[in-house]
């Protein structure tokens, strides 16, 4: 009965899902830590032409 407890996998699936989806969120935030000086530049540099 506890060995047939444990040997369900119902819930396995939610959890994968849910190791991917932190792991892109990971990287995007990583990628916007390394990205988002330029992108604050290249959008002060529009908003100054469009003044």
């Amino acid at each position: 009965m506890l060995r047939s407890f444990f040997a369900k996998e119902e819930g396995q699936g939610l959890v994968e899902y849910a190791l991917i989806l932190a792991l892109i969120a990971i990287v995007v935030i990583g990628v916007l830590s390394l990205l988002g000086g330029r992108v604050n530049e290249k959008l002060n540099t529009v908003a100054s032409a469009l003044e």
